[in-house]
């Protein structure tokens, strides 16, 4: 009998970590019913990432709260809190809070693109909800946006004055940050103890060719006239927070910096640092354990393309996999595969694309029993 391990991230725009990660196992064992299956979805810091975490640990809890959403309506959202070293989840015994931006203030929560005006004040608001309830520490998991505020709503939720040549408060989004003159973080509410941690997918920088504007607001909208007018106001943005911030705790180049819009920047001035979410989320899932006595592990995602090798979810469970044989499974692929034992491309299971996408969960189980077969274990 032999253990398989399925980790794959979510197919976005088709089907969950968690039901991608079922249905993959379910055609291996209509192969191979004896063997020892493990589910463990993954998610790099986007969409899915509270699913995931919350199926990987025991003694998850959502926690209800109710924000400001990314056009100012009010939206049902939650962040999970992990238990603490007790077993008691919150408090300074070392309770977890994990807050997703796509379920408060993501880019699915508008009924029509803002790239201007959407804006991440509730992102910020859930980050409080956490705060007061008293964790220890905080992931901050900021993909799927649907904003360019440069995280300065979640600064505001924070506590943070961000205000015009008439010392009034700016109006929220970008749009409002062509109008900024003074911020003042004084009062902004202090990161937990154990520290507070941006989960990223991306690498970008706040400003320039491949920074949160150019590569980020088309996809929210922007045609290129916007794009610039969202880099100017950034660029504005960027002067005033690393005058108002601590000495050297903000840098628009570093890496994560674009991330969300620029949220990424905005969370390094509030004292949050920024890692590889799919990285963080193994170490939260407790990746390395599971994969470690494996005799192979499954990962996928919906695209694999020359960015998956770069703190995506595939290369992240290569990594903590070690010795273990890991095998691919994508909806398409578009990048060299030559580090993985085996790969499935789901548009070629079933044709092309379009019925790829028809019916997902079909192919991934139709994926999971040819590995069950070509598999040498």
């Amino acid at each position: 009998m032999s253990r398989i391990v399925f980790a794959p991230d979510s197919f976005k725009g088709s089907l969950g970590a968690a039901d991608a990660a079922a249905a993959l196992a379910a055609g291996w064992r209509s192969v191979r019913p004896s063997d020892d299956i493990r589910l463990l979805p993954m998610a790099d810091g986007g969409e899915g990432t509270l699913d995931a975490i919350e199926a990987a640990v025991a003694g998850a809890h959502r926690m209800p709260v109710t924000v400001h959403g990314p056009d100012n309506r009010r939206v049902d959202a939650s962040w999970l809190l992990l238990p603490g070293t007790e077993g008691e989840p919150g408090g300074v015994e070392g309770g977890t809070g994990v807050v997703e931006l796509g379920n408060t203030s993501g880019i699915q929560l508008l009924d029509e693109l803002a790239p201007l005006d959407a804006h991440t004040l509730g992102f910020g608001e859930a980050i409080a909800a956490a705060l007061d309830a008293g964790v220890q520490c905080l992931l901050l998991a900021i993909g799927s946006s649907g904003s360019t505020d440069g995280g300065a709503g979640a600064l505001v939720a924070l506590g943070a004055s961000i205000t015009d040549a008439a010392r009034r408060p700016i109006r929220l989004g970008n749009r409002g940050l062509g109008t900024a003159t003074r911020v003042d973080l004084s009062r902004l509410r202090p990161v937990p103890p154990g520290g507070a941690v941006v989960l990223s997918d991306v690498t970008s920088p706040l400003l320039g060719p491949s920074g949160a504007a150019a590569v980020f607001g088309p996809q929210k909208g922007a045609d290129p006239a916007v794009v610039e007018g969202l880099e100017s106001n950034l660029a504005r943005w960027a002067r005033l927070l690393e005058r108002a911030a601590a000495p050297g705790r903000v840098d628009a180049d570093a890496a994560g910096a674009g991330a969300a819009g620029g949220t990424g920047f905005g969370m390094l001035a509030w004292g949050a640092t920024i890692e590889a979410g799919s990285r963080a989320v193994g170490e939260a899932v407790g990746a390395r354990e599971a994969f470690a006595g494996a005799s192979l592990v499954i990962t996928g995602e919906g695209r694999f393309d020359d960015q998956s090798r770069v703190g995506k979810v595939p290369s992240s469970v290569l990594e903590g996999a070690g010795s273990v044989t890991v095998a691919l499974v994508a909806g398409s692929v578009a990048a060299d595969v030559d580090d993985f034992a085996l790969t499935i491309a789901l548009t070629d299971l079933a044709g092309s694309a379009t019925e790829a996408m028809v019916d997902p969960a079909r192919w991934l189980r139709e994926a999971g029993a040819q590995l069950a077969r070509d598999a040498r274990i």
